[in-house]
């Protein structure tokens, strides 16, 4: 489908692609991942002939029809569905042209060809996929001027998934999705007839959607086949090997290097010497695979301790002018929660932040917030919140006035912009550059509570496991609005859902709540979600869903140990490794490493004791899942 020879693309003398190819097979599903600002949309771009290559080629079927998520849908007058319909314009260009032919010949043609691409039942695919992406019925039939940015970006979305191109090219396609969008786009992609590549840092649509990866890497392509996690670890597998090779070249050069020194200039030795010099020159040891560095995220704690509740609604309605969004709101948090709250847009997950933050104010009822509460709220729009000629450093100066310069700097590498960065201007930062400054920003003075609305949107997968772990590490309260469910899953202990104008607790997991969703009626474009209406029975579902975890909970803990005690074995044979590679150790007696050696087979036995019991405990617990969806089908 798509061939990409020796390709080389350079921007103020910035090599982005150097002599790159790859070939993206007919019906893949490819993830398109490197870091950020590797030249990935630039590739895009190349592709839909946007730009011109400095060199090389870029060939795709000659018949071959190419879509991509060019901007939003503009603010017509047009009904969002027609809007979606005319998208496909080889079925708009025949739907004229019949009106208005009277050559009986072509008009036969022009009725095959509708069949052939199933024009008839296109509105009940348009509705359906916009279904999927969260328009209901009647926000179908309005006009798409009375949409937001983020819902016209849908729209076009919509419109291109739609008109079905033999090559579907979508750029971070989920960074204007909600947690329920993504869902059904994932499996919208998983069993999409056609080859898709798609940019993108999530990795549940990576793992969920791809069947393989294209890695964009110091300007060369290459293809892995698989999902995102299969990728990873090809890849880790690959500079282990790359990098005990190179070691070893290293070494043999070394030797060889030593024995041309001492004997170079020795007439009974020169003719060897030589041909050591010309075994040197041949023997070039494989490129490093080493990863770029990930600057970490730190947020400094809270800087007291809260009593608990927190903070306690009683009955809070809150809006905007007169009309409120949210009501009997009766929640409490507490000093040290973990919650994300999901739901579909348009449900008020933004309203509540704004409410948490201070500021929205209670329309009704009270809200009891603990003594010196204080609140780090994170959301895209604040990114226009930064100064645009003001640096990182600049920024920080205004919050550190009395400190040195170095402690200043100091300060910004804490918040994980490098050396080269702290004096850039904040207009030409990266998305997640500024990303990164505005939570350094925010978080400066050590908050009770972090509100973040969705902060992965700018920040590619490393820097997502980054402030994961930042997250992780804090000890104050965390509030997640996010479609990332990597994210989620990795920080949050609580699940919150926003629907019918109010916040409730959800009793379950992700994995639960993903089920939920997936569980209204299939149809041709994907996921119909529960209406108030459903007969589907929620309370029922909770107390299932809480009789399951607890069936299931001690061969999860069983599975937890075990992974735990893994962890701690390969820590103490990595460090057995290190010292069996130090030359020093075989420098004295053998004993010691006689000893080591024997501690390093014994530490791996015992490895792979613990991975067999992992794989036996793993099998088990897939099999009670199974039985247990079973059994709730039935």
């Amino acid at each position: 489908m798509l061939t990409i020879s020796d390709l080389v693309y350079k921007i103020d003398n910035r090599v982005l692609l150097d002599k790159a190819s790859v070939v993206v097979p007919a019906g893949s599903k490819t993830g398109f991942v490197g870091r950020n600002g590797s030249g990935k949309t630039t590739l895009f771009r190349l592709i839909m002939h946007e730009m011109l290559p400095d060199d090389g080629d870029i060939e795709v079927h000659p018949r071959a029809r190419i879509g991509t998520v060019a901007q939003e849908a503009p603010a017509t007058r047009d009904s969002v569905l027609d809007m979606v319909m005319k998208a496909d314009t080889e079925r708009a260009a025949l739907m004229r042209e019949a009106e208005d032919i009277e050559d009986g010949h072509r008009i036969a043609e022009i009725h095959a060809r509708l069949v052939d691409i199933d024009a008839h039942s296109a509105e009940a695919r348009a509705s359906s996929i916009l279904r999927g992406l969260g328009f209901a019925h009647e926000r179908q039939k309005g006009s798409c001027s009375e949409l937001s940015g983020g819902w016209r970006m849908r729209v076009s979305l919509a419109g291109v998934l739609f008109s079905r191109p033999d090559l579907l090219l979508l750029d971070e396609p989920t960074n204007y999705l909600d947690l329920e969008g993504t869902l059904w786009l994932e499996n919208y992609l998983a069993s999409y007839p056609y080859t898709v590549i798609m940019i993108s840092h999530d990795r549940n649509l990576l793992n969920k959607a791809a069947t393989s990866i294209v890695h964009l890497d110091r300007g060369k392509l290459t293809f892995y086949r698989g999902n995102y996690d299969t990728f990873e670890t090809t890849r880790r597998m690959q500079m282990e090997l790359a990098g005990k090779t190179r070691e070893r070249t290293l070494e043999r050069v070394a030797h060889m290097q030593s024995f041309v020194d001492r004997f170079r200039y020795k007439a009974s030795k020169a003719k060897q010497a030589q041909a050591r010099i010309k075994m040197i020159e041949k023997m070039r040891p494989p490129e490093a695979l080493l990863e770029e560095g990930t600057l970490p995220f730190s947020f400094p704690n809270p800087k007291r301790a809260m009593a608990s509740p927190m903070l306690d609604f009683e009955n809070v309605a809150v809006g905007y002018t007169d009309v409120p969004v949210l009501r009997k709101l009766n929640l409490r948090i507490e000093p040290d929660d973990r919650i994300a709250l999901v739901g579909v847009n348009g449900n008020g997950k933004s309203t509540f932040a704004k409410l948490i933050a201070g500021e929205l104010k209670p329309m009704d009822g009270k809200i009891r917030r603990g003594r010196g509460f204080e609140t780090a709220y994170f959301a895209q729009h604040q990114l226009d919140l930064l100064k645009p000629k003001k640096s990182a450093l600049e920024h920080v100066d205004a919050l550190m006035w009395e400190s040195t310069e170095a402690q200043r700097r100091a300060r910004v590498a804490q918040i994980g912009l490098s050396t080269q960065k702290m004096d850039t201007p904040a207009e030409n930062l990266s998305g997640g550059e500024k990303a990164r400054l505005l939570m350094g920003l925010i978080t400066f003075t050590g908050p009770s509570m972090m509100i973040l609305d969705e902060p992965t949107n700018h920040l590619d997968i490393d820097s997502r496991d980054a402030l994961t772990m930042a997250l992780n590490d804090y000890r104050g309260a965390v509030l997640i609005i996010s479609h990332d469910r990597h994210l989620i899953e990795a920080t949050v202990d609580q699940i919150w859902i926003a629907e019918n104008g109010t916040i409730r607790v959800f009793d379950g997991d992700m994995a639960d709540y993903e089920r939920i969703l997936l569980a209204g009626t299939q149809s041709s474009g994907g996921v119909q979600k529960q209406t108030a209406g459903s007969t589907f029975d929620r309370r029922s579902q909770r107390q299932e869903a809480a009789e399951r975890r607890a069936r299931l909970a001690p061969l999860r803990k069983q599975i937890k140990l075990i992974e735990d005690k893994t962890a701690r074995l390969r820590t103490e044979l990595a460090k057995l490794e290190n010292r069996l590679a130090d030359p020093r150790l075989y420098e004295g007696a053998p004993d010691e490493a006689i000893s080591l050696g024997k501690d390093k087979a014994r530490f791996e036995a015992g490895i792979a004791e613990l991975e067999e019991a992992w794989l036996a405990r793993s099998a088990e617990l897939e099999d009670a899942e199974a039985a247990q969806l079973v059994d709730g089908d039935q």
